[in-house]
């Protein structure tokens, strides 16, 4: 059964097409209007093995915010629905990636239940058009759309280039891991019985 959706998402200030496919081979087709933003989204599927595709047209005459939540957003609706009832999931994963001298972590689970937790600090208030503060808000977002408890934490670096690129690669390698089926979970992986 493939596990894909596409989210189309409008409202006054973006309009969002996004596919997301978990059993990809890491494909991107990305077009949000914001170069730096596309080469983290490019990282994440490529980690991760998703195929993603997404076009964005977005208030960028303002600023980067809502383009890159509303992503978020569009993101983390896909994800819930490309894991249907979740059954067989292995529901956890993480990740503790290094990026030359940045070492970022990432934990998710993908119970249910939404909660975000995030420690990463920048030098610098944007990378190549794309806020680093917008980083966290963009994370929230899948998280809350998605339902899904996810941890982030730089735990060390100096370049905002590296911290921002780590952040998304162990994001993708945790929700790949996450994402895997075993053939040994009846149902869903939980004592509750439901996820």
């Amino acid at each position: 059964m493939a596990r894909t959706a596409t989210v189309t998402r409008t409202t006054r200030e973006t309009q969002i097409t996004l596919t997301l496919n978990l059993d990809g081979t890491g494909k991107a087709d990305l077009h949000t209007g914001i170069g730096f933003f596309d080469h983290m989204l490019d990282g994440f599927a490529r980690h991760g093995l998703f195929d993603l595709t997404v076009d964005c047209h977005g208030d960028l005459e303002v600023d980067c915010h809502h383009t890159i939540e509303d992503i978020g957003i569009a993101l983390g609706t896909a994800l819930r629905q490309a894991l249907g009832d979740k059954a067989g999931l292995v529901r956890y994963g993480s990740c503790l990636l290094p990026m030359d001298e940045t070492l970022a972590l990432c934990a998710v689970d993908l119970g249910g239940r939404p909660y975000f937790v995030y420690d990463a600090q920048f030098a610098t208030p944007a990378c190549g058009g794309m806020d680093t503060q917008m980083a966290r808000e963009f994370f929230y977002a899948i998280s809350y759309a998605a339902a899904i408890n996810l941890h982030l934490k730089v735990l060390y670096g100096e370049n905002d280039h590296h911290k921002l690129e780590a952040m998304f690669k162990a994001f993708a390698k945790a929700l790949d891991a996450a994402t895997r089926t075993d053939a040994r979970i009846e149902g869903v992986l939980s004592t509750k019985g439901m996820l």
